[in-house]
């Protein structure tokens, strides 16, 4: 039997892909909240509720309306960003000249209440929600077996994770965000419409956390504390990459999945807890994160 560093081929590789998969989810959900946080300054609490309800959205789409997997990646995000964008414009914009504090309550009261509506409503118990037949089976390779799905997700996020990147960074849209932080005045000078612009931000934040749910639905059930249980190893992923760092985000997402999967493999017990381990160290040697620029 092949072995890699004492450890069956099969387990070391297996544990790869589940690292993998989990850091997929990191790096979308992480991605939304350096957005959110980069572009407006807000420590968005609500972001693993809005995970949550994408999720929700697909199931009770299917189960309701039958809205099959693929419409319900561009429902549920167009959905949960919709519901953001009226969020942050009737409540949320009103802080933005308070301490930050304010809004960080703020979220997270609203992610208590959106994750305690649904427990009244579906329970704690998960709700199944099934993989297409286009994406069910798996691939034999040499070493390991691949489901298609989980490899599907890989794939997935990391092209919307890099076509996101693409956008801030690479865009006369993205510019223009960028530069409605910084000078939001000046900008509005030109005839932009500033609060337009940061609306329609936390708006995309809100959908890349939705669209997270919906790939994450077929390989956890759909449940009422799905964003609870993973919001703070977001937050961990965060300020790893450094805080608003859109690259950041992305690349610490799959990094920090892979050495949590690969942890599982030569030291079980310490898995959940590796991530804050390497936070803490990250925080010691560079408080800014790895990607994140000094104050």
């Amino acid at each position: 039997m092949t072995m890699i560093f004492g450890i069956p081929i099969q387990a070391f590789l297996g544990q790869l892909l589940v690292g993998l998969i989990n850091g997929s989810f990191y790096a979308l959900l992480s991605l939304g909240l350096a957005v959110i946080f980069g572009l407006l300054r807000v420590i968005n609490f609500a972001h693993g509720a809005q995970y949550m309800l994408g999720a929700f959205v697909a199931f009770l789409g299917l189960k309701h309306l039958g809205i099959p997997y693929w419409a319900a990646l561009v429902v549920a995000p167009l959905v949960v960003g919709a519901f953001g964008a009226l969020i942050e414009r009737t409540m949320l914009s009103r802080l933005y000249n308070l301490d930050p504090l304010y809004g960080l309550l703020f979220t997270f009261g609203l992610a208590l209440t959106l994750e305690g509506t649904m427990r009244w409503y579906y329970g704690a118990s998960g709700q199944p929600y099934s993989a297409p037949a286009a994406l069910t089976g798996a691939i034999k390779l040499p070493f390991m077996v691949l489901p298609i799905y989980r490899a599907w997700v890989i794939v997935a996020s990391l092209v919307v994770c890099l076509a996101v990147w693409a956008l801030i960074e690479k865009t006369r849209l993205g510019a223009t965000l960028r530069a409605a932080t910084e000078n939001p005045s000046l900008v509005q000078s030109f005839g932009i419409n500033v609060p337009m612009l940061l609306t329609l931000t936390y708006a995309l934040g809100a959908g890349l956390a939705a669209l997270a749910g919906v790939l994450a639905a077929p390989i956890y059930q759909v449940s009422p504390l799905m964003g609870s249980n993973i919001i703070i190893v977001v937050f961990a992923v965060v300020v790893v990459g450094g805080m608003g760092s859109i690259l950041g985000a992305i690349v610490t997402g799959y990094l920090l999945g892979v050495a949590e999967g690969l942890t599982k493999v030569f030291y079980p017990e310490a898995s959940n807890i590796v991530i804050f381990v390497i936070m803490a160290i990250v925080l010691i040697l560079r408080p800014a994160g790895l990607f994140g620029k000094e104050g």
